[in-house]
């Protein structure tokens, strides 16, 4: 399964130590680490990255779940993104990447406080123990969430109810008198390009899963190939679920823009 994980170390050498056992898990085959970064919480609420794992399949951290993750944890002081998504602009949008929820975010936040440090890393892990007994024995803090689709569902949402909105404003223009026509299709048109915007963010975002899927199938890939027996089936197991995560992800995002190409069609036949 793939989770996302954040283990916090009160300072940057036992993080390192930290990331090193988390290194080795991964040489094991115990778990599979897809991208990982030290990081450390400045005085002023904000994170640093010490250093990125260019080793790993996701090479960086730029809109990918671990780098959006690492973007909330650097959220105001003090202030769960629990209780002040509305004055967190952009942030509910990297959670949807990240793949976490809000009390894993607050959970972590409360813990890794100026000064802390911390491991984040996306790994795929059919074990907790392995983890929690190395991350206790360096000194670490562990907290773990399935990484959800909930970015998928919300697009979805927005999406349908930006089609009723418009559907509605339609069917009042319909009726409405010539002098109020004008200005309902302007509200059409301002509802028509957020929505366009709204595919527009769908398609990227399937082209940016795709990407990272392919990095995670190719390194896995390669790991099979090298190892024995029973190592490779559990390797060959984590790619079938990884592509098959996958394979529903991508149907349900390219279903938006399916949908919106059929109504632009039956549109141009009226």
């Amino acid at each position: 399964m793939e989770k996302m994980l954040v283990v916090v170390f009160d300072n940057e050498t036992k993080a390192y130590e930290g990331s090193r056992a988390l290194n080795q898990l991964d040489f094991e085959g115990t778990i599979t680490i897809h991208a990982k970064a030290v990081i450390s919480k400045n005085s002023d609420g904000t994170v640093s990255v010490k250093r990125g794992e260019d080793d790993f399949p996701v090479r960086t951290v730029s809109g990918t779940a671990i780098g959006s993750l690492i973007g909330l944890l650097g959220g105001p002081v003090g202030l769960g993104i629990g209780a002040v998504a509305g004055a967190l602009a952009g942030s509910i949008g990297d959670l949807y990447v990240a793949g976490v929820n809000a009390d894993f975010l607050d959970n972590v936040s409360a813990l890794l406080t100026p000064g802390k440090c911390a491991v984040v890393a996306d790994v795929s892990e059919e074990w907790v123990t392995p983890v929690d007994s190395r991350m206790e024995a360096a000194g670490g803090v562990v907290f773990r969430s399935l990484r959800t689709t909930v970015e998928d569902d919300q697009r979805a949402r927005d999406v349908a109810e930006l089609k009723e909105e418009i559907a509605q404003l339609k069917a009042e223009q319909a009726q409405s008198r010539a002098e109020h026509k004008a200005k309902l299709q302007a509200k059409i048109d301002a509802l028509n390009a957020k929505l366009q915007e709204k595919l527009d963010q769908a398609k990227q975002r399937s082209e940016q899963i795709k990407a990272e899927t392919d990095a995670k199938v190719q390194a896995l890939q390669q790991k099979a190939a090298k190892a024995h027996s029973d190592a490779k089936k559990a390797i060959n197991a984590r790619i079938d679920q990884i592509r098959g995560e996958y394979e529903e992800r991508s149907k349900r995002l390219k279903g938006l823009a399916a949908a919106q190409l059929r109504k632009a069609a039956a549109d141009l036949e009226k």
